[in-house]
């Protein structure tokens, strides 16, 4: 009896330890993300978020330490950062990677939409249509880059910018001098214009010494955190060079794998949500940024003149030609987007009231 009760006993103890071992919350893991922007760019603001909401929907499972552009390596550098584990992630814009190949700026979203394509019809496309697994592929087989990359955040549609002087046609592009980034640089050139690529935190040092005539950043609550209304007096809106531009978050590919599918699909789903709610958050901000260019700082927000947005079409139409003849990873993704397109956008041109008849009802253009 005796021996029975100390088995009985040993095994008590022995159900402890397990149970409290199995108790034990799952050990935390912390991802180090370098970012491509300065921390008082809205994107920085919306990586912190993210991390805040992370930590708090996993049970501090994970965590995210975000760095802003020049921590560890320089802005355009988080690419081969991430795929050589210097650091975990980044966040960032894939059409800074059109140097690689051109393909990259499709999977932001593209010029002119693509092929008139709104937020929601492009995630569509990267959702359902096939595009997040080119998008891995891109990366992976294309670029031989060891990285996971998940759509995260949006900045758009942008402003065509700001200038020294009024513009009026085309022709007041010719021989301007403008910070300008990814292919809308090499449409532009084919504009006529005079394009210099930097780092976001360059922009405002090259414009304080002269050294550029214009720039485009994003437009709204970035412009105005950077202050390029301190500067220049002329503000154009909208733009085609990026209705729609989506950013990503990058993942180290081993960094993925270790993490689990629980914990992939979790980082996945706060993407998801973030992408959308920060968005919302965004376009406020942006209204309210206008309306201060407007009656704070004596900005001249002029509507862009239509010659030039359909030019820009007609040069972006050639440049995506000649790029597809030559590139035949960019030729795919832009005939898939082009197909995608060829039934949602004629839809939504019929179905979808244009923004504009409500808003000159309620709100006409003061004279």
């Amino acid at each position: 009896m005796k021996r029975f009760l100390m088995g009985l006993g040993a095994l008590a103890v022995s159900a402890t330890f397990a149970l409290s071992a199995f108790a034990q919350p799952a050990p935390s893991k912390t991802l180090k993300i370098q970012t491509s922007w300065p921390t008082s760019a809205a994107a920085y603001d919306q990586v912190t978020l993210f991390a805040k909401r992370l930590e708090l929907v996993s049970g501090g499972r994970l965590k995210m330490e975000a760095m802003p552009a020049g921590q560890i390596v320089p802005a355009f550098e988080v690419l081969d950062a991430t795929n050589k584990r210097v650091v975990d992630g980044a966040h960032t814009w894939p059409g800074y990677w059109v140097g690689r190949n051109k393909a990259a700026v499709l999977f932001t979203g593209g010029p002119g939409g693509p092929f008139g394509m709104d937020h929601i019809d492009f995630m569509s496309w990267m959702w359902h249509g096939g595009g997040f697994q080119m998008f891995q592929d891109f990366y992976q087989k294309t670029l031989k880059m060891n990285v996971v990359s998940i759509p995260m955040h949006t900045q758009s549609p942008q402003a065509l910018g700001w200038f020294k002087r009024k513009i009026e046609n085309v022709q007041d592009f010719k021989g301007m001098r403008c910070r300008e980034t990814g292919i809308a640089q090499e449409v532009f050139n084919e504009m006529g214009m005079r394009t210099v690529n930097m780092p976001g935190g360059e922009i405002m040092p090259a414009a304080e010494r002269g050294v550029i005539d214009c720039a485009e950043w994003v437009g709204g609550v970035d412009d105005l955190k950077f202050g390029f209304h301190t500067i220049w007096k002329w503000h154009y809106a909208p733009s085609l060079h990026e209705p729609v531009s989506i950013g990503e978050l990058m993942i180290n590919g081993d960094v993925w794998k270790e993490l689990g599918t629980e914990n992939q699909e979790l980082i996945k789903s706060v993407a998801n949500e973030m992408l959308f709610w920060h968005w919302a958050k965004w376009q406020r901000q942006n209204a309210e940024a206008v309306e201060e260019f407007k009656t704070k700082h004596g900005v001249n927000i002029v509507m862009t003149p239509p010659e030039i947005l359909q030019e820009f079409l007609k040069a972006w139409d050639r440049v995506a030609a000649k790029e597809s003849e030559k590139n035949p990873v960019f030729k795919e993704v832009y005939e898939a987007q082009r197909k995608w397109a060829s039934v949602t956008v004629p839809m939504k041109k019929f179905y979808f009231p244009p923004y504009g008849i409500a808003a000159e009802h309620y709100w006409p253009d003061k004279k």
